[in-house]
């Protein structure tokens, strides 16, 4: 492919990936404000997505850390699986936890409760970082699957700690309020 289409081509991947970030972005914080109408009676079912979406994201963090090491064996096909296979995963979180900020009722962390600045401060750092990894691993992923090995790399060098931060506070986040879920 020439420089001129290659160029064309990165630009066009860089207005989807923006707009497909902000568009995740508006729908969590309309979620989180509950803008849109909720169902009368939530189903039963919605009360099992906190803890699937535990298990994702443990799932995430387990081959985040394998696609780390099979990477630095040199065995791209075994990385790239394990990569898509987060990613897949990743994507049935968000679903999951557009559907779950939908429908349940929210769960906040006791005020009393004297883990409350450290629940509040992983949550936060959570959803900031949540938010800003995903433009950077679209584009990973892209480079990635170019075999754009210098741009994938200089990505990755910022998208793979914070990724791997959010699955893994996503867990514990979930620990800590798992307690205090009233359905």
């Amino acid at each position: 492919m020439s420089t001129m289409n290659q160029n064309n081509q990165d630009k066009l991947v860089f207005k989807i990936v923006s707009i497909l970030s902000i568009v995740v972005f508006v729908a969590v914080v309309i979620l989180n404000r509950k803008i849109l109408p909720r169902p009368e009676v939530m189903p039963s079912w919605v009360m099992y997505l906190p803890t699937l979406n535990a298990i994702i994201n443990g799932t995430c963090s387990v081959l985040l850390l394998l696609s780390l090491y099979f990477i630095k064996q040199k065995n791209i096909a075994v990385h790239k699986t394990l990569n898509l296979t987060a990613f897949v995963l990743s994507a049935c979180f968000l679903i999951s936890y557009i559907l779950y900020h939908w429908m349940a009722n929210e769960t906040s962390f006791p005020e009393g409760n004297s883990m409350r600045t450290l629940y509040l401060t992983i949550l936060i750092s959570h959803i900031i970082l949540a938010a800003l990894v995903l433009p950077l691993i679209l584009l990973a992923f892209y480079y990635g699957l170019q075999m754009n090995v210098e741009k994938h790399k200089k990505i990755v060098r910022f998208a793979y700690p914070i990724w791997l931060y959010v699955t893994i506070t996503g867990v514990v986040v979930y620990l800590m309020i798992s307690p205090y879920y009233q359905f």
